[in-house]
């Protein structure tokens, strides 16, 4: 058999059982191969508090075994005492620990928000004023580069000003004199509560203003519970004490309703 009439045969044979062949096979493989999948938008918020069980589960969340982690503590004005406290928080975990500090000058600052932002797996946002704090981040463009690193699948988190700061609106005290509403930035629908059983007037006045249509539906968080969002769809709720809990808030027929949410313990 001549060799051009031996290929030809060959490659009809490979045809017939399914294999590909030279040029075929390739045009096929490129055709089936399958897009890069799409990050994952991840936020999770939480009341308050402070466990060891928490750290670990944000690390869980990176998809990294040794996560660089960065605190953002502009919510204190980069209180020193926050700081220190997000380092010897980090012992003992398989964190590598960060500071994005915003009260700063050019002369020792060589790298820019973004810059930062963007080379972590997950920014861990502090509490303090949140009205003060968005007002910082809006100032230098921090919000931007925020979306920019959530879009990317870089896992959002924290609590109090931490948790408040995804959703639409909620409860703050960031002004005198009493709690009021705040409006935030939004990537998450609906309002939040945090501090939802430590502080005896979160949830009367959290109530109060949803029952007035002041502010949306939304999630109220125990400290040691939270609510975790992939893609804005709460997909999980975890508690990391077994008396804490979260809960869903809604207005019912003019009636507020308290739903709690089943969740995952944690330890």
């Amino acid at each position: 058999m001549k060799r051009r009439k031996f290929i030809q045969s060959a490659s009809t044979a490979a045809v017939a059982i399914g294999l590909p062949v030279m040029g075929q096979g390739e045009s096929k493989m490129n055709e089936t191969r399958s897009a890069p999948a799409e990050p994952v938008r991840k936020v999770f918020a939480f009341g308050g508090g402070r466990d060891k069980s928490i750290l670990r589960f944000m690390i869980q969340l990176t998809g990294k075994e040794n996560p660089k982690i960065a605190f953002v503590p502009t919510a204190t004005g980069d209180s020193i005492i926050s700081v220190n406290s997000w380092y010897a928080y980090c012992e003992d975990t398989n964190i590598r620990p960060y500071v994005l500090r915003t009260f700063i000058s050019s002369y020792d600052t060589k790298e820019s928000f973004e810059e930062t932002i963007m080379k972590m797996d997950a920014i861990y946002v502090g509490g303090g004023n949140t009205l003060n704090m968005l007002a910082v981040w809006k100032a230098h463009g921090i919000d931007a580069s925020l979306r920019k690193a959530y879009d990317k699948g870089i896992l959002m988190t924290g609590a109090s000003a931490g948790s408040l700061c995804w959703f639409q609106s909620g409860t703050t005290d960031s002004r005198p004199k009493d709690l009021s509403q705040i409006e935030c930035m939004g990537w998450l629908k609906g309002s939040h509560c945090p501090h939802y059983n430590v502080e005896e007037f979160r949830r009367p006045v959290y109530q109060d203003l949803i029952k007035k249509s002041v502010l949306p539906p939304g999630y109220a968080c125990d400290n040691l519970s939270g609510v975790y969002f992939e893609n804005e769809k709460m997909v999980k709720c975890v508690s990391f004490h077994e008396k804490a809990r979260s809960y869903y808030v809604d207005l019912v027929n003019g009636t507020v309703s308290e739903k709690e949410l089943p969740f995952e313990l944690i330890k």
